[in-house]
């Protein structure tokens, strides 16, 4: 099971996230490109530290929301969303060519990712965006209780799918997260969240915030690094992993 964290989130001043820290913890590095944070010199910086740590890098693109961190939906024609898939795809692999590094797969950022998870020509639309590109690249999105649908579109598009959970994150009956507006959406615990990510990675069945066994395919766990607490859970998501082999 790998890990994977999103990073590069700060902007001209304004610092986001302790990507320091949590990069010696994780395998995969989503890293912003401009449209919901990050500049050209946190890009590179942000480049340079992965390939520091040997963390493989994805471009984490977004809506262009600025100011609300890419959180909010936008209504998009999806010929737009296919260009601004690439354009921030290019801004990040070009940075990582110059490093010496190469870009290995996408995942959406905030309300886009969610809205791709929904609606199948948003899907279609970054899918199509990824297909093109000169490179190799897969797609991360979420596991959820049928991922059939999803499934299918990567394989029409033929876009390698690394299928994602979350340790910290409550699951409604139907695999999805649970909005952070419900209470008990994000835990807090860390022994909850420790024996989620075994579980996760185990392929033992996680419950769900009803109370119901939900089964979850993933490749790979998302965990956080905006705070010491989350990067104290992020070394112990690490140790427990390791534990299992």
């Amino acid at each position: 099971m790998l890990l994977n964290c999103d990073l590069g989130e700060s902007f001209g001043a304004w610092t986001m996230g302790m990507d320091e820290h949590i990069m010696p913890f994780i395998d995969q590095a989503n890293i912003a490109c401009g449209f919901h944070a990050g500049d050209p010199i946190t890009m590179q910086r942000t480049v340079q530290l992965a390939l520091k740590h040997g963390v493989t890098l994805g471009a984490h693109p977004s809506y262009p929301d600025l100011q609300g961190f890419g959180r909010r939906s936008m209504s998009v024609p999806p010929a737009e969303i296919t260009a601004m898939i690439r354009y921030q795809i290019g801004a990040l692999s070009h940075i990582a060519a110059s490093e010496g590094g190469l870009v290995s797969y996408v995942k959406p950022h905030g309300a886009l990712y969610n809205d791709m998870m929904r609606d199948e020509a948003i899907l279609e639309s970054i899918l199509l965006a990824i297909s093109r590109s000169p490179h190799d690249l897969a797609i991360m999105a979420m596991s959820t209780a049928d991922n059939g649908k999803l499934k299918a579109l990567c394989e029409k598009h033929a876009v390698p799918l690394i299928l994602e959970a979350f340790a910290d994150r409550a699951y409604d009956e139907r695999g999805f997260i649970v909005p952070r507006t419900r209470s008990g959406a994000v835990h807090k615990d860390s022994n909850i969240i420790i024996e989620q990510a075994r579980n996760l990675a185990t392929g033992t069945p996680i419950q769900s915030i009803d109370g119901e066994p939900l089964q979850l395919e993933a490749d790979s766990l998302c965990v956080h690094g905006d705070n010491p607490d989350s990067i104290a859970a992020a070394e112990a998501i690490r140790k427990a992993l390791k534990d299992l082999h």
